[in-house]
């Protein structure tokens, strides 16, 4: 069994790889015998909104995600079924669609499709059941667990031997192409190059990427969701990239060899500052500074200063809050009660704002206190609990030992 491990620290609980298996077994039976996968989900600690400028981030993969469970089939067909999820979908191998079907089979449905015009091969059927432990809206980047663990475990079965970047490569080609989200590198980047016990500093403009050491032992990452959904995010997110393509129409005029917002300086920024107007200038500023702040809190990494980080991060949702404006109410209580929280390095709004979750890097041991105090400060604001849930830094997908 090809890189299969013993779950463990990192993986999914045995319990619930065991339910797949076995549903697996329930709803898809004369197939083969099941092998099961899993694939992380991924919270980005820096480099806010840094993806679509240029610039570099720092996700995580956490111990939670999607398990796979998948069998062989001789009649050339695939069939998706899910735990988390109503419905049964079967497709001819030889005819799949051209069209999504609409529903959360068009993510693995997309993979096939990817995959095959990807390795230019149509080898037999198989039987996919899905599960998984991700919490359900929190922005932990569910669609690239889902694409890159069935990436993963359909190139197992068809015995296909891919590269880690090139699960990444399909799924974005799924995503895009077929599913129609046009997403950023990062999250499948952070799901299919994860490195258990590490950070994975991504540098969006070149795809270059490097692990950095998070330890594991001090550190745990906290996600507190506010239960408040993000109906402003598309159209503001969208606003905010014609906005920094517009800053950097301007800026490039003054610094020329830059190629994206993300290279550009504080220099150019004041030089530009009347032609920007106050709004595109608080824009390229939260840009231009995040740049430096990613940097400084990957230095800190390394040098075993987590405490570095945190301050980073304190410091980004400050700047998302005033420059960048996609914070809310909810999102700054909980950033402002984590503050108070000796236990607590530092923490900011994640994901593209409006509502949604905070990311928190607190000590190890801590959980329960820190859980205590958001939620205290949360419900005394709000009348309501935040959804926290506490995560380590995960390694990359991965099949299981059964």
């Amino acid at each position: 069994m090809p890189d299969a491990r013993e779950m463990g620290p990192g993986g999914p609980p045995s319990e619930l790889v065991s339910e797949v298996v076995s549903q697996q077994a329930e709803r898809h039976p004369g197939v083969g015998a099941p092998r099961a996968f899993f694939a992380p989900g991924r919270v980005n600690l820096m480099g806010a909104h840094l993806d679509y400028n240029g610039g570099a981030v720092l996700p995580a993969a956490i111990d939670r995600g999607t398990v796979v469970a998948v069998s062989p089939r001789s009649d050339g067909r695939l069939r998706f079924t899910s735990s988390l999820e109503g419905g049964e979908h079967e497709f001819d191998l030889a005819r799949l669609p051209s069209e999504r079907t609409g529903t959360w089979a068009d993510y693995p449905l997309g993979i096939a499709r990817a995959m095959l015009s990807y390795v230019g091969a149509g080898p037999e059927g198989a039987s996919f059941h899905f599960g998984g432990n991700l919490p359900i809206g929190a922005g932990l980047s569910s669609s690239a667990s889902i694409c890159v663990g069935t990436s993963r475990s359909l190139a197992s079965v068809w015995g296909l031997d891919l590269e880690a970047v090139d699960h990444v490569h399909i799924a974005l080609a799924a995503e895009r192409e077929f599913v129609g989200v046009q997403c950023g590198i990062m999250d499948p980047y952070a799901v299919g190059l994860a490195r258990a016990g590490h950070l994975l500093w991504l540098e969006c403009r070149d795809v270059r990427f490097e692990h950095v050491p998070f330890d594991s032992e001090r550190l745990s990452i906290l996600v507190a969701d506010t239960g408040v959904r993000r109906e402003l995010a598309a159209s503001e997110f969208n606003r905010r990239v014609e906005e920094c393509r517009q800053a950097f129409l301007i800026l490039r005029r003054e610094e020329p060899e830059a190629s994206c917002l993300a290279q550009v300086s504080m220099d150019a920024l004041g030089a530009c500052a009347e032609e920007l107007g106050p709004v595109l200038s608080r824009r390229a500023a939260h840009v231009i500074a995040e740049v430096g702040r990613t940097s400084l809190a990957r230095e800190g990494l390394r040098e075993g200063r987590p405490e570095v980080l945190g301050e980073q991060m304190m410091d980004a949702h400050a700047s998302l809050r005033g420059l960048y404006e996609v914070s809310c109410p909810e999102l700054d209580c909980l950033v402002e009660a984590a503050g108070r929280c000796e236990e607590v390095f530092g923490g900011r709004l994640t994901g593209a704002g409006f509502g949604g979750a905070c990311v928190f890097l607190i000590e190890r041991g801590s959980e329960e206190v820190v859980r205590a105090r958001l939620e205290e400060s949360f419900r005394e604001a709000f009348d309501r609990d935040p959804q926290v849930a506490v995560f380590q830094a995960a390694g990359g997908p991965s099949e299981l030992a059964l």
